[in-house]
């Protein structure tokens, strides 16, 4: 399992991301604090909030996906 910490600053990276997530064949989860939710939910998503450092599980590789990841991850 891998896992990412992830920013998200607006609605439309909010959409980039589930796009990206959208199109892997595994599963992709992302959580903060003690909600997980499908990060292939755009109102799951949305839900969690933007600004806030979001954690990304994934058990797969893809690599559009994980260069949509790169672009939000925090250093």
């Amino acid at each position: 399992m891998n896992e990412r910490i992830i920013k998200l600053a607006d609605a439309d990276e909010v959409c980039d991301f589930v796009s990206a997530a959208g199109k892997c064949d595994f599963d992709v989860d992302v959580s903060y604090q003690r909600m997980v939710i499908d990060a292939k939910s755009i109102l799951g998503v949305m839900g969690l909030g933007v600004e806030k450092e979001l954690t990304v599980k994934y058990g797969g590789k893809d690599l559009s996906f994980e260069n949509v990841l790169s672009k939000y991850t925090v250093a």
